[in-house]
């Protein structure tokens, strides 16, 4: 005879299916850690901490290549996965990233520059430095970290051995299942981000594909012991060879070498080099100690003979801007047996008194414009050289005040907006995500390391004469401060051949500014003069 068996009264929706085989091991690993909230919490914030040291030791500077930046965020899911299963809560989003912070900060003590020092909110520079540093490692590091450790915190539900209660779902519910859901796309997006490669467009014929015989890539070298990077693009590989040194110190200008000088890739093979502590070549300068004008001056004479055995030179074209004319002087003063001639745009001769010239500019605007917080800033910094770069970064800020106002031939506007490379070139595909960051951390971080190694230098005295024709792109809108002392230098300077060459409607960068005038220039007068093979 049956017997009626009586069916379950629990409600269906509280029955839990069993998952004691599955879940058996992990639940008796973490019943300890379980047992008591503290010791959740301990492991938590111990694990967290424990990644940021590691953090520090690899990357003091926060990810600054796209395979720490991707390790870092893969380990900040994992570590904030496992302190949200330690704490079984969702206030493991906010322990484990301070708990890893923290020790980051700790563990990276003694790393040098700007960017990594303390925080500074009373200039431009030193709040962009806090974004490009801290606000980076957050990013990266930090969001992925409390991501996980709501997977984790959820995870921990599900395998905890206390009865489950049926909960209302309430409208905190969904905006956190939606909240959770659209930072997990962003982090998946910043990691697709990352990897993705930076890259230079080919060369292309009348036909859009690539023009047989042409060259055009991004080009990792070592100069001095440092990976470093070069960009190299022209019509051809028979066609003289231009090195060009951007400014700074640790400014990259990658992009807008390809985007302006497009036309003289047509008949030179162009270089441009992002320096050691610059750009893609950020990663390079560490240590700072061995970053010295000496060796900037031997890393380019080393790039020279690099693309002198390449290209099968016996002499190159050397020319830079601003900063980039200061190392240019002094490498052709060195070895000018490597060089055709030496262009400069933008010419400095000499930082200390260029400095000392803007800073009294400056005051005197100040007092005659009534601007008593302007004038009392600079009083209180005095005047330069200055001890550290926030104070350089002050004046800097206000350059636009003494400078007359000019607009660029329209073509340059043109130009600019058809590459679309936008702000500092950051668009630019030669730079992939982290590049881009480096691009302005760079511009800071090198130019604390190298800019007071500068102080001395005065060409009026140091370079009355170079071996190698001479010529020289000035703006009449440059100010003053840097414009009278490259005037009065090239009035004294001995070379085989020296030209100026003035143009009404640029500044401090008269090459790029007057792109196609510096091309004819280039064709119609410089090779002529100096070229042989």
């Amino acid at each position: 005879m049956l017997t009626h068996q009586p069916r379950s009264r629990t409600p269906l929706h509280l029955a839990r299916p069993d998952t004691t085989s599955r879940t058996r091991t992990p639940i008796r690993l973490l019943g300890l850690v379980w047992h008591d909230r503290w010791i959740g919490s301990a492991v938590a914030a111990g694990a967290a901490a424990i990644t940021g040291l590691l953090a520090a030791t690899i990357m003091p500077r926060g990810p600054i290549t796209s395979t720490q930046a991707l390790w870092l965020l893969v380990a900040g899911l994992a570590t904030g996965a496992l302190a949200g299963l330690a704490m079984r809560s969702r206030w493991a989003m906010v322990l484990a990233p301070i708990a890893n912070v923290l020790a980051f900060e700790f563990g990276r003590r003694g790393t040098d520059g700007p960017t990594v020092d303390g925080l500074h909110f009373d200039t431009t520079f030193g709040i962009l430095a806090i974004v490009l540093s801290r606000g980076v490692y957050a990013l990266v590091g930090l969001v992925p970290m409390a991501l996980g450790a709501v997977y984790g915190a959820a995870l921990a539900r599900r395998w905890s051995p206390r009865p489950q209660r049926a909960r209302r779902r309430r409208i905190g519910f969904y905006v956190r299942r939606a909240g959770g859901t659209l930072t997990t796309v962003g982090v998946i997006a910043l990691a697709m981000l990352i990897a993705r490669p930076a890259s230079t467009p080919a060369i292309a014929g009348p036909d859009g594909a690539r023009l047989p015989g042409s060259v055009a890539e991004l080009t990792k070298i070592r100069l001095g012991g440092h990976d470093q990077w070069i960009l190299v693009r022209g019509a051809s590989v028979d066609k003289p060879v231009l090195l060009w040194l951007d400014g700074g110190p640790g400014q990259s200008g990658l992009a807008f070498t390809r985007a302006l000088f497009g036309d003289l890739e047509q008949d030179f093979v162009v270089v441009d080099w992002d320096q050691r502590g610059a750009g893609k070549s950020y990663p390079a300068l560490d240590p700072t100690a061995t970053w010295t004008l000496e060796q900037a001056v031997s890393d380019t004479i080393e790039l020279t003979n690099e693309l002198r055995q390449r290209f099968d030179e016996e002499k190159i074209y050397l020319g830079g801007e601003s900063w980039g004319t200061t190392l240019g002087v002094l490498a052709v003063q060195r070895h000018p047996e490597l060089y055709h001639a030496y262009l400069g745009s933008g010419q400095m001769v000499s930082q200390r008194e260029t400095d000392r010239r803007i800073y009294h500019d400056l005051l005197v605007y100040a007092d005659r414009t009534g601007d008593t917080d302007l004038a009392n800033k600079l009083r209180g910094y005095g005047e330069p050289p200055y001890a550290d770069v926030w104070a350089y970064g002050f004046v800097m800020e206000h350059y636009e005040l003494i400078e007359t106002d000019y607009a660029p031939p329209a073509y340059y506007d043109e130009r600019g907006n058809e590459s679309g490379i936008g702000p500092w070139g950051l668009m630019a595909g030669e730079y992939d995500l982290v590049d881009k960051v480096n691009v302005l951390r760079g511009l800071i971080d090198s130019f604390a390391v190298m800019y007071p190694q500068l102080q001395e230098i005065d060409f009026r005295r140091d370079v009355p004469r170079l071996e190698v024709p001479v010529y020289l792109f000035d703006g009449a809108h440059e100010l003053n401060a840097r414009r009278d002392l490259a005037l009065e230098w090239y009035g004294q300077l001995q070379a085989p051949t020296k030209r100026i060459y003035t143009f009404a409607d640029a500044g401090h960068a008269p090459a790029r500014e007057e792109f196609q005038a510096f091309h004819q220039i280039m064709v119609d007068v410089v090779v002529p003069e100096t070229y042989s093979r």
